[in-house]
């Protein structure tokens, strides 16, 4: 009984054994099994494309393309047209007219304007295509004692003509014939870093004169640091400024003569009553006083 026992539990050890080499040969074998339910899903993959096309466009802003060209301004942080304008020594008027600009309180950081006339050569073509048709005509005149006085007096009056073309040009500082705009005791002198023109001193109500013949192309309280002001433009290279104003006597587009009352000596925008005065020659802020009467 024993032997058949042990017999049996050599047999059924050795089966055991064969299952168990069985089992393990099978798992040895057996291809890796990735758990995904505990990896972390990955996400579709998007092309470079798509990327760009989910990206909005940035809109440049308008005439960034003339950026640093001569005659153009870069629009920067704070400006306004009328500080533009004075900076450039042009009419913001007509800054918005060269731009087309439909609402010129709307100009934006980094938007390029013209500020200089875009037409300023167009003129001078045009008239000189003219004349030439005028001399052709008095040519074709049949009557040689008549073309001959013609010739005459196109030669007599060519040297009038001369200095009627080249009086515009004379817009310089001695023709102006400057005066003070006002008769207050110099508080603060001219300093390009500091200070862009002449305090003058005065009580309230004082007369403020235009310093010379002009237009009015500004008058209001738009520019941020000046109060009320006006801007008169002399001619293609001076501009004046007369700040803290308490009252403002012309309108925009005003013609208006040198020692003419433009406005009232005040404190709007100052911690004192004064005149702040500034000449800017083509935009750039210079010292009146170079300018001005010795007193």
């Amino acid at each position: 009984m024993y032997g058949l026992f042990h017999r049996g539990g050599t047999l059924a050890s050795v089966a055991l054994a064969l299952v168990l080499v069985g089992c393990s040969s099978t798992s040895l074998n057996r291809a890796p099994v990735e758990d995904r339910a505990s990896a972390p899903a990955k996400p579709p993959a998007v092309s470079a494309t798509a990327n760009l096309a989910a990206t909005p466009a940035v809109k440049p802003p308008p005439g960034f393309e003339n950026a640093g060209k001569p005659g153009d301004y870069t629009v920067k942080p704070n400006d306004t047209l009328i500080r533009i304008g004075l900076e450039n020594g042009q009419n913001h008027k007509d800054i918005a007219r060269w731009n087309n600009l439909d609402n010129p309180n709307k100009i934006e950081v980094g938007q390029v304007l013209r500020v200089i006339p875009p037409a300023a050569g167009d003129a001078p073509p045009t008239a000189a295509v003219a004349k030439p048709v005028t001399n052709s005509a008095i040519a074709s005149t049949p009557l040689a004692p008549a073309s001959a006085a013609s010739s005459a007096a196109a030669s007599s009056s060519a040297p009038a003509a001369t200095p009627a073309a080249t009086a515009p040009v004379s817009g310089s500082d001695e023709d102006l014939g400057w005066i003070w705009p006002s008769n207050g005791p110099v508080l603060a002198a001219f300093d390009e870093s500091k200070n862009k023109g002449l305090d003058i001193g005065g009580a309230a109500g004082d007369p403020v004169l235009a310093s010379a013949d002009g237009k009015v192309v500004y008058a209001g309280e738009g520019l941020r640091g000046y109060g009320k002001l006006i801007i008169l433009k002399h001619n293609s290279t001076f501009l004046t400024a007369y700040a803290h104003n308490q009252t403002l006597l012309v309108k925009e587009d005003q013609t208006v003569k040198k020692g003419q009352k433009i406005a009232e000596m005040g404190n709007t925008d100052s911690d004192r009553v004064k005149l702040h005065f500034e000449v800017r020659r083509q935009g750039k802020p210079v010292d009146p006083t170079k300018f001005l009467p010795s007193r």
